[in-house]
């Protein structure tokens, strides 16, 4: 993979964001996002093996975007009666590091220090329990809807501030799909893997 530079961060033809480029990270936290910090993770196996990002997609209700339920099934205050789903899912212990919205904003719960809970059982060339090494990437979407540009904007950025505090992840970029695909689907056929391309 080719050295980092701020050139790689955005392309002409996405829009522009409030996030500088490119965004510092301290004690496992971006600074300059959006952090809301859930008790659900825990300590990785080897502490400074980052070597890995994972991109998902998510929606709660699904099809549905917006609202504060992406938020309350991370910190574990989904109320199971205020959709039908919900029931579904509201005891999952579910977490994840980032959350990129619809409009591109992008919002942290976990430490990259630490083990979020978004891969479950996984293997990514040839190595299992990709939580134990992998930052989980959650992007708002269905694997029918396309993603939007701002989203492809504040991911290629996110990546980009990944991978220059964490060398070790390189190039090693994969979907949910690609490391659990008897069990997941997502970020699915709407995931534009040519937008990043360039970065794995």
């Amino acid at each position: 993979m080719a050295p980092l530079s701020l050139s790689m961060v955005a392309s002409p033809s996405l829009p522009k964001t409030s996030y500088l480029h490119p965004l510092e990270v301290k004690s496992g936290w971006v600074q300059g996002v959006r952090q809301v910090p859930t008790c659900r993770c825990g300590a990785r196996p080897q502490p400074m093996d980052i070597s890995l990002i994972v991109i998902h997609g998510i929606s709660l209700p699904p099809g549905h975007f917006g609202g504060p339920y992406v938020d309350d099934i991370f910190l574990n205050t989904l109320d199971p009666k205020a959709h039908p789903y919900f029931a579904q899912v509201a005891g999952m212990e579910v977490s994840t590091h980032f959350f990129i919205n619809r409009a591109g904003r992008i919002t942290q719960y976990v430490s990259c220090l630490d083990r979020a809970w978004h891969a479950g059982r996984s293997q990514y060339q040839g190595r299992a329990e990709c939580n134990d090494y992998g930052i989980g990437i959650e992007l708002e979407g269905t694997d029918t809807t396309p993603y939007t540009k701002e989203q492809y904007h504040s991911l290629r950025l996110l990546i980009v501030t990944l991978q220059q505090a964490y060398p070790q992840i390189g190039g090693h970029i994969a979907g949910h799909s690609d490391i659990a695909p008897t069990r997941k689907t997502d970020p699915g056929p709407s995931f534009a893997w040519e937008q990043i391309a360039d970065l794995r």
